[in-house]
């Protein structure tokens, strides 16, 4: 197991940065897109959807929606501008605070949508969307002046998400022993998720001295602070989502790392709250 999800790993990451920096804006849209409506057919299992056509029809049916979205907003227009584009960032700070809450109070919390496909097709809509419109906004940052902006700052979040999980691995391993959330991912310790931490600052900090990236530095740090917090949230929501659907992946398309919601979870969270912070709130850079 551990060796295909390191040959998976390897051949996944140079292709994911190609992706950052070579691809045109619609080019790099339509991908992310396609990443979109696969994590939509997984979703339908978390929902409860049982048939392979009601999954297939979630999927087409989120792409359509994004599409739709995306083609409204003219070609000179910055998505960061766009007032449905600011809806669907702020929704995700709401979203993730209010899963927070359902992680906190698991399983307790479950009371009131695990019987509700509707509800959880909603935390579906809410987990996928800003996720697409926080990977095009970053990718299209000062597209104008720079084409390649945006695909360091993405490049950054997937970094720091990347160090938060492998140092939240290594440390756990090495050094947990309190528990971080039990009834819903038992493997994960406060241990683990201080190493995580300790490794996305660690990342910030090289990130910001030696990118070409310019930013207000303290914003910046409290920003990357909760992104890397939010791919932590990102992760036992899921965990969640998956233990009340009985199932331990959310799909088998990448050999030795399960589906595509597997493998993004951390970043539904991180990419759009760290947008959100960085564009919206702070106007930090």
């Amino acid at each position: 197991m551990l060796k295909s999800r390191l040959i998976t790993a390897f051949i996944l990451i140079p292709i994911v940065i190609a992706a950052l920096f070579l691809l045109p804006p619609l080019g790099f849209a339509l991908v992310t897109l396609v990443v979109c409506m696969l994590a939509a057919w997984e979703w339908g299992q978390l929902a409860g959807l049982a048939t392979r056509s009601q999954r297939i029809w979630l999927a087409i049916l989120c792409g359509l929606l994004l599409a739709l979205m995306m083609f409204t907003i003219p070609d000179y227009h910055p998505f960061v501008t766009a007032p449905m584009v600011k809806y669907a960032l702020g929704a995700s700070l709401a979203w993730w605070i209010a899963a927070l809450a359902l992680v906190l109070f698991y399983p307790r919390s479950s009371a009131f949508w695990r019987h509700s496909r509707t509800l959880r097709l909603l935390f579906g809509v809410l987990t996928i969307m800003p996720f697409f419109w926080g990977m095009l906004t970053l990718r299209q940052y000062h597209y104008s002046v720079n084409h390649f902006t945006g695909a360091w700052w993405l490049l950054y979040v997937m970094l720091l998400v990347w160090g938060a999980d492998s140092g939240a691995y290594l440390f756990g391993r090495a050094l947990g022993k309190h528990k971080l959330a039990p009834k819903v991912s038992p493997g994960k310790t406060w241990e683990g998720l201080a190493g995580g931490l300790v490794t996305s600052a660690v990342i910030s900090w090289l990130f910001g001295k030696y990118a070409p990236l310019d930013a207000l530095p303290l914003s910046l740090l409290a920003c990357s602070v909760i992104a890397a917090l939010a791919s932590v949230l990102g992760d036992l929501t899921e965990s969640m989502f998956k233990r009340e659907a009985g199932i331990k992946d959310s799909g088998h398309l990448i050999p030795g790392h399960g589906g595509i919601l597997d493998r993004i979870d951390s970043l539904t969270a991180a990419v759009p709250v760290f947008a959100c912070l960085m564009l919206l709130i702070f106007r930090a850079i």
